[in-house]
C-alpha cells in the first residue's frame, strides 16, 4: 500500500490501496466510506488514515470482500447462497425473483402431464365421477346376471381395473409431489437470501445511524454556542443603543 504522502501524481490522487491513479471524478476519501467498510479496510490495512484516498469504482469489490468476512464471522463456511448475497449488495442488484415462473419455464410435456393427472386426482370431480362409473360398472353386471355379466360377481375385471390404475397413478402423483418439493426449495432459498440480505442491510443502516449521531449531536452543540453568542451580541449591542442619548427633533 502506498503512503499517505503519495497522494497526488502527476495531477492523479493515488489509490491508497493499489497504487494505481485515480480520475478525479472517481476519487473518494476513506471517511467518507461507510463506517463499517472503512473500518474492515483499516484492519485489513494498518497504515491506512482517514484521508487517504481509494477509487470509486473499486469500492463494489471491497464491499463485497466486506460483506463475506462478515458472514464468516457469523456462520463460518459460507455457501453460494451467501455468496450471491454478498454479490447482490455490492452491485445494488435485487434478489426478489417469481420462483414459480423461472421453473414453470423448465419444465416438460411429462412433467405438466403429471401436474394435471395430480390435480384432477386429487379432486372431488374425480372421486364423485369415479364412485358413480363404479357404481354403473357393478348395478349393470348385477342386472345381467351371472351368466351373461361381462365381470360377473366378484367382479375380477373391476378390481384388475382398480390396480392397473392405481399402479399408474401412484408414480405420477409422486413425480408432481418431487416438482412441488422442488419449488418448495426454491423458494425457501430465495426467501433466505431476500431475509439475509434485509438483516445485512439494516445492519449496515445501524452503522451508519450510529456514525451520524455523534455529527449531528456536534453541529447542535456548535449550533447552540452560536446562538448563545449571538444572543449576547444582540443583547450588548441593544444595552448600547439604549444608553446612547436621544437627539431632540427639530421643526
Amino acid at each position: 500500500m502506498k503512503e499517505s504522502s503519495q497522494h497526488v501524481v502527476d495531477g492523479l490522487s493515488i489509490d491508497a490501496i493499489s497504487g494505481a491513479p485515480i480520475l478525479p471524478e472517481q476519487v473518494l476519501l476513506v471517511h467518507d466510506l461507510r463506517p463499517g467498510l472503512a473500518d474492515y479496510l483499516k484492519r485489513q490495512y494498518p497504515s491506512l488514515r482517514a484521508d487517504d484516498c481509494v477509487d470509486r469504482a473499486s469500492v463494489h469489490g471491497l464491499l463485497r470482500q466486506y460483506i463475506l468476512a462478515l458472514l464468516k464471522e457469523d456462520k463460518g463456511e459460507l455457501t453460494s447462497l451467501e455468496t450471491e448475497v454478498a454479490d447482490s449488495i455490492a452491485s445494488s442488484d435485487t434478489l426478489t425473483e417469481n420462483t414459480e415462473t423461472e421453473y414453470d419455464e423448465n419444465e416438460t410435456l411429462g412433467s405438466k402431464v403429471s401436474d394435471m393427472v395430480a390435480s384432477f386426482g386429487g379432486s372431488w370431480s374425480f372421486i364423485i365421477g369415479f364412485a358413480t362409473l363404479l357404481a354403473i360398472w357393478m348395478a349393470i353386471n348385477v342386472m345381467l346376471g351371472q351368466q351373461n355379466a361381462f365381470d360377473a360377481y366378484p367382479f375380477i375385471l373391476l378390481n384388475l381395473v382398480l390396480s392397473t390404475i392405481a399402479a399408474f397413478q401412484a408414480p405420477v402423483i409422486m413425480m408432481s409431489q418431487r416438482r412441488q418439493e422442488a419449488k418448495d426449495r426454491l423458494r425457501a432459498a430465495n426467501d433466505y437470501q431476500v431475509n439475509l440480505k434485509a438483516e445485512l442491510e439494516i445492519r449496515r443502516l445501524h452503522e451508519k445511524l450510529d456514525s451520524l449521531i455523534p455529527r449531528l449531536e456536534d453541529r447542535i452543540a456548535v449550533s447552540g454556542r452560536f446562538a448563545r453568542v449571538s444572543g449576547r451580541n444582540n443583547r450588548t449591542a441593544l444595552r448600547a443603543e439604549r444608553k446612547q442619548p436621544k437627539t431632540p427633533h427639530t421643526n
